[in-house]
């Protein structure tokens, strides 16, 4: 179990992030979201060990994981996709690939981790990493090398540039079947309505704040525009122009 613990960020006296408490169950979906400036990817960063948190502890199975820095974290539990595709220029898909998959024990092979994000094997095994690629192509192929890990825990920042919805179907199947086999955490940092929707649970932040978590339920409801009543952004994700 991934646990962040009175987690606060500040960035030049601003706070970014204010105690935040969260668990995330191994063979669990998790979707992050809320409206841009929320602290969405200021999170991500601090699980994987990108930023370091102003205070407040990261844990993984009741130890902490503070001391360790984003290789490390990398190397031992944490495979992480950022928003925009960091990728080895110079080497072809497969070659990538073959680093990506070391030591891992994913039981699908490159032709099918392709397939996942809707892309032939025929076409982009041997090619280069270059220029000649579409940023929604690279993202593509980033979320395959992060995929093809099978880390303990998967976090991806906004997977759904340059993928489509055909192709996001195949991820989550795929998701669902590394968890339930390898018992991996995917954590999802999203705008994209119908992605957070498959997700077993949903955490809603504003100004650096867990506003809600939603269940699958509750946040069908919410999305459907049915307020609980209590705070409006809690029902009306509309006008943060999810799903555009």
């Amino acid at each position: 179990m991934l646990e962040l613990k009175n987690i606060s960020y500040r960035v030049e006296g601003r706070s970014i992030l204010k105690n935040i408490n969260l668990s995330f169950e191994t063979d669990k979906i998790y979707g992050i979201t809320g409206p841009n400036g929320s602290g969405k990817s200021s999170i991500a960063k601090i699980m994987a060990g990108i930023y370091k948190q102003s205070f407040g502890t990261v844990e993984i199975d009741n130890m902490s994981i503070d001391s360790l820095d984003i290789t490390q974290r990398a190397r031992q539990y944490i495979a992480y996709s950022f928003q925009n595709p960091a990728l080895f220029k110079g080497i072809t898909v497969s070659e990538l690939l073959d680093i990506s998959m070391k030591n891992s024990k994913n039981e699908l092979n490159k032709s099918e981790l392709l397939s996942c994000v809707g892309l032939l094997a025929s076409d982009y095994l041997y090619r280069t990493i270059d220029s000649t690629l579409s940023g929604g192509e690279l993202k593509r192929i980033e979320i395959v090398s992060v995929l093809a890990r099978n880390a303990e825990i998967v976090i991806l920042d906004e997977p759904e540039a340059g993928i489509d919805m055909w192709s996001f179907k195949h991820l989550i199947k795929t998701f669902n079947k590394m968890k339930s086999n390898y018992k991996t955490t995917f954590i999802i940092i999203s705008h994209q309505e119908k992605l957070l929707s498959m997700a077993d649970s949903v955490i809603f932040l504003n100004a650096g704040s867990v506003e809600n978590i939603y269940s699958k339920n509750s946040l069908s409801v919410h999305l459907k525009g049915k307020c609980d009543g209590k705070i409006k952004s809690k029902c009306n994700f509309k006008e943060f122009n999810y799903g555009k």
